[in-house]
């Protein structure tokens, strides 16, 4: 892309995100996403039916009567963004591909984070590690975010979510909220039926649950309509865009066309379950549907 013209789009999802960040977000984000614990703020005189535990005994010795300490919530985050870059974002047949709603809702929840005074990083995967950037605080940092988002080349166009969520807990020591964002198209998802998990535990559904022990987890799936129905248009050729095959389909039989329906739906049947039993929270938006309503039905459930 010519710098020019990737100035002008970042500007213009900055201009976009920025705005539902401050107007749209502001609160809820801070409701559903709390900090780690309980900070020290400062101390005052003891009052009737104060917790005796929290007397500040040095400062008691000092002037002779009894100060409590005063903690409050210690809001300061460290958000990471776990953007899947594989090859199958660049596909859309809506309003948009699914990579550009991928970096909307990333650019967003970024600009929440910042007016928060979080910190902000950011994962690029694949198959592979493509990029990390880590956590920085600031509008220039995400605005670096946002133009690698946009300009980024991978070197795999496969996908392996556990692979990245594995990373995450490998660079990031203390605790985290990390947004997840894909569309999922991963070889574990697709090749197990709903119900196959009840014998042996998915490798994905393992990684999850020990991720989000340690870490608050939560997963953002952006998918097109035609992953889900296609249209009847006769014969078709289509290509994988992970793995480059290409075969031509028949999308005038109704058999078929149920049959797309049917894996679509047994996939999502498989990461449901999956979320679920490792208590991961999740949101799953087309690219022809509004991701605003979606987020902020999501922060709603946490808040």
């Amino acid at each position: 892309m010519e710098t020019q013209d990737l100035i002008k789009k970042v500007r213009k999802i900055e201009i976009k995100t920025r705005g539902l960040s401050s107007n749209i977000f502001a609160g809820q984000y801070h409701t559903a996403f709390k900090g780690r614990g309980m900070a020290f703020s400062e101390v005052r005189e003891y009052q009737f039916g104060d917790d005796v535990r929290d007397i500040d005994w040095n400062v008691t010795a000092r002037f002779h009567r009894p100060y409590v300490k005063v903690f409050e919530e210690e809001r300061e985050l460290t958000v990471m963004l776990l953007v899947d870059v594989s090859g199958s974002l660049d596909f859309g047949t809506v309003n948009q591909m699914k990579r550009d709603m991928v970096t909307e809702i990333a650019a967003t929840l970024a600009f929440s984070a910042i007016q928060n005074n979080d910190k902000i990083g950011v994962v690029f995967f694949s198959d592979r590690i493509e990029k990390y950037i880590p956590p920085k605080k600031g509008r220039k940092h995400i605005l670096y975010i946002i133009r690698e988002m946009l300009d980024f080349k991978p070197e795999s166009k496969r996908t392996d979510v556990a692979m990245a969520v594995e990373f995450l807990s490998q660079v990031m020591k203390r605790r985290c909220t990390a947004f997840l964002l894909s569309d999922f198209y991963d070889k574990e998802i697709r090749r197990q039926k709903p119900g196959s998990q009840n014998v042996t535990e998915s490798h994905l559904e393992r990684v999850l649950t020990m991720g989000n022990r340690k870490h608050d987890i939560v997963a953002i799936q952006v998918y097109d309509r035609r992953a889900k129905t296609l249209p009847d248009i006769g014969l078709m050729k289509v290509r994988d865009a992970e793995t480059g095959h290409e075969m031509v389909i028949d999308t005038s039989s109704a058999k078929f066309r149920h049959a797309h329906t049917r894996f679509f739906m047994d996939c999502q049947e498989k990461l449901r379950q999956i979320f679920a039993k490792s208590s991961v929270d999740w949101m799953s938006v087309g690219t022809d549907e509004d991701y605003v309503k979606a987020l902020m039905l999501l922060f709603k459930r946490r808040g």
